[in-house]
């Protein structure tokens, strides 16, 4: 099936969501096996930036390359040049003029002809996801199955508010009072690699429909998504300048430091995300700084637990994608009377799992990113062989495609002592530390000392033990009992993906009723006579 036919029949096909990945969607296999091998074909293209609707190649050309074969070249891209940043940014500004000031209504019309055409695209999306990523078939398909819903989630808010206009009491006769909220003017939307459709969907779109233009600066090596997704929006009619793409590794430090930029929208590091905020902050006038920086996630396995239930969920959650995902398990504490019988449960599922090139049906893991995350798994695991038990994995895979990429095994370590870095650094690999304890509410205190606080699980049927757990952890994203990942699997307008302490700048996340009033500034008005 071509590319053509696909946007004629794409609506007739199952919708795939990060909870049903593992269900029979045989028509939607047999339309990857088909398309996948053309979608190829037609790789290793120019991907110029994109500013006020037109190519840019000012700065320098480099080259992208997949995870799933380094040999394989999926782009060239353009590292911008300074002049390219401001230029940009002032398209932005120039787009804001027009955007920012249309009615509301006329905005939502704009947008959910957007939503259309992604879901008309996302086959081809998603089809770039599997190559820039290494994401498994499905779960690149759930990435722009969400994309689509995000758009449509921050469009049906905007209605429901009223596009965030209510009437206030007047103070006296003759007067009328009203607050509004308005666009800020010009976004920098500062994504990165893991969910290069997903994330940069959900901050691109909620500054768009509050009314802001963007300049999106796309992680280095996804630039073939991000200007797919910035090209689809130009073809459903938005005005030129709204969205404009940088690629490279430069242009978001460049872009912090434009002043013309009216607000920041980031997922990434701790580090990174509060570099931005402190530069921010040193400027004339505070500017809103809305990131998502990470986590160090930690399931929790009752006694009551159903043990399969909680093994298939840690295991989604901990080795899906190289558990290179914010929302990755990454410490699963088990209570003592299922800790060993874990263990041997969650390696046998490891052992289970189909490491490869996930342009096959069949292919659960694909690679590491890049070398820099091989180095981390690789240190992780020299630093938990030394300090505890090594139960499965560890070992980097070789051979056929395997030397041509940074494929692993999951690493599952026990008998680490409670003050080894791997309870306590974002390592954003497939390794997961395991610990017992006889009383809940001491673990979920230990679990509390991380610095992170984004997503949690838990395990267990005791009504006492589910209040406890709901009551007592801090973090944003909290699953009880959830099969299909312990700590992962967010969906616009069901979780808000919210990030508390180092994980998170505001406490309101994405893909819920918050996130999206964040894009705006208040006005009050007061009119007599």
């Amino acid at each position: 099936m071509s590319i053509d036919q696909l946007e004629r029949d794409v609506a007739v096909l199952p919708r795939v969501t990060y909870t049903n990945t593992t269900a029979d969607f045989e028509p939607v296999q047999k339309l990857l096996d088909a398309d996948l091998p053309a979608f190829r074909v037609g790789l290793g293209q120019e991907v110029p930036n994109l500013i006020a609707g037109r190519e840019d190649r000012d700065g320098a050309a480099y080259e992208v390359r997949s995870p799933l074969d380094e040999r394989l070249r999926l782009a060239t891209c353009f590292e911008p040049s300074p002049a390219a940043v401001t230029r940009a940014v002032s398209a932005a500004r120039a787009a804001f003029a027009e955007w920012g000031t249309l009615p509301w209504r006329d905005r939502l019309a704009h947008m959910r002809r957007f939503a259309e055409a992604v879901d008309r695209r996302k086959y081809e999306l998603a089809m770039a996801v599997v190559y820039e990523v290494g994401k498994n078939r499905m779960e690149a398909l759930g990435e722009t199955e969400e994309a689509v819903a995000l758009i449509q989630h921050y469009c049906d808010q905007l209605e429901s508010r009223d596009g965030f206009q209510e009437k206030a009491a007047p103070a006296g006769p003759g007067e009328t009072a009203q607050t509004i909220l308005k666009p800020f003017g010009v976004f920098a939307v500062i994504a990165p690699f893991n969910y290069p459709v997903g994330l940069v969907a959900n901050m691109v779109s909620a500054a768009l429909v509050a009314g802001n233009t963007v300049v999106l600066k796309a992680s280095p090596n996804s630039g073939l998504t991000a200007s797919l997704f910035t090209r689809i929006a130009g073809e459903a009619g938005l005005p030129a300048g709204c969205i404009n793409l940088l690629c490279g590794t430069t242009s978001g430090a460049r872009l912090v430091e434009e002043p013309d930029v009216d607000g920041f929208a980031f997922t990434g590091s701790y580090q990174v995300g509060t570099e931005i905020l402190r530069k921010v902050a040193a400027g004339p006038f505070m500017r809103p700084v809305l990131a998502e920086m990470g986590g160090k996630n930690v399931a929790y396995v009752s006694r009551s637990a159903d043990l399969d239930v909680a093994v298939e969920g840690v295991a989604r959650s901990a080795f899906s994608m190289g558990g290179q995902k914010c929302s990755a398990c990454s410490i699963a504490m088990v209570h003592a009377s299922l800790h060993e019988p874990f263990l041997a449960a969650l390696a046998k599922r490891a052992a289970a799992l189909r490491y490869g090139n996930t342009e096959q049906r069949d292919v659960t893991n694909g690679p590491l990113v890049n070398a820099a995350a091989l180095a981390r798994y690789e240190q992780a695991v020299r630093d938990g062989s030394a300090a505890g038990r090594l139960v499965f994995g560890g070992q980097r895979l070789t051979g056929g495609i395997f030397d041509h990429g940074n494929f692993t095994e999951p690493a599952i370590f026990a008998d680490l002592p409670e003050d080894h870095r791997l309870f306590r650094d974002e390592l954003f690999a497939p390794v997961l530390a395991v610990t017992p304890f006889n009383d809940l509410a001491g673990a979920i205190r230990r679990g509390n000392r991380i610095s992170f606080g984004l997503t949690s699980g838990f395990y267990g049927t005791d009504r006492g033990e589910i209040d406890l757990y709901l009551e007592k952890v801090e973090a944003g994203v909290l699953y009880v009992n959830r099969r299909t990942g312990a700590t992962t699997g967010a969906w616009p307008g069901i979780q808000s993906f919210c990030g508390w302490k180092g994980s998170g700048l505001t406490g309101k996340g994405g893909l819920g009723p918050y996130y999206l009033p964040q894009f705006m500034r208040e006005q009050s008005r007061t009119i007599r006579g």
